[in-house]
């Protein structure tokens, strides 16, 4: 994962020099696409090589979902739902200004979440029980659907759409819908995302704050192994 992880990191630094001056539109874009197909599935994109979201997923059991914790008293339950709503919020209603898949295709049912929202507010006790609930495949289903969104967002975009920042409007349906909490531990996500542009919402959270919470998520399981295996 390694030499992997490094060529993204080397690649999202390009995209950022990019998305700064997006001379190339067609190039900025498809670099994001394949920045953003890493921190998925090969299933989501329809890519045919391993993304770091595969390796998180390989050989992972309920067990270990659930309960595997990394040194934040995080699970790979919590990692995967945080990472995915953040996604949907900030594509959906800021870039987009539109529907959250979570409030489609009777997701939230489905995964059997106990919240709507990114789940800041969360002690690790709470994300104990939050993610004993958690169905794996249909959060897993949820990832998948909010990628292609995300996609097809991303292809549809114009050069002055990355340069745009977001009305009070989309801002306010943030809290509407109940996706973020709303305590200091968790709406200050809302002045954060306010003060970027789209592009700035490519960078992060669309593609870097996966990577952040997969490599989290790796180090939970890496260290439930260890333990089982002394």
């Amino acid at each position: 994962m390694d030499t992997k992880k490094g060529l993204w990191n080397l690649n999202q630094k390009k995209l950022r020099e990019m998305l700064s001056k997006p001379t190339d539109l067609a190039s900025t874009l498809r670099l994001c696409l394949e920045q953003h197909s890493m921190v998925h599935s090969s299933q989501m994109s329809h890519i045919n090589h391993m993304t770091f979201e595969d390796e998180l997923w390989d050989d992972l059991d309920d067990i270990v979902f659930r309960t595997a914790t990394n040194e934040k008293g995080r699970t790979i339950a919590y990692g995967l739902w945080h990472c995915s709503r953040i996604e949907d919020i900030t594509m959906n209603i800021l870039v987009a200004e539109s529907s959250q898949v979570i409030n489609q295709d009777n997701f939230l049912m489905r995964i059997r979440s106990s919240i709507c929202d990114t789940g800041n507010q969360l002690s690790p006790e709470e994300i104990l029980i939050f993610s004993s609930y958690i169905d794996m495949e249909e959060l897993r289903n949820y990832r998948i659907a909010v990628g292609r969104r995300s996609n097809a967002i991303i292809s549809s975009l114009t050069a002055s759409d990355l340069k745009r920042k977001f009305n009070k409007a989309s801002i306010d349906r943030i809290l509407d819908e109940k996706a973020v909490a709303d305590v200091p531990s968790a709406n200050w996500l809302i002045d954060f995302w306010a003060r970027k542009n789209v592009a700035g919402i490519l960078l992060m959270p669309a593609t870097r704050h996966h990577m952040v919470h997969l490599s989290e998520s790796m180090n939970a399981k890496s260290r439930y192994r260890k333990t089982r295996d002394k």
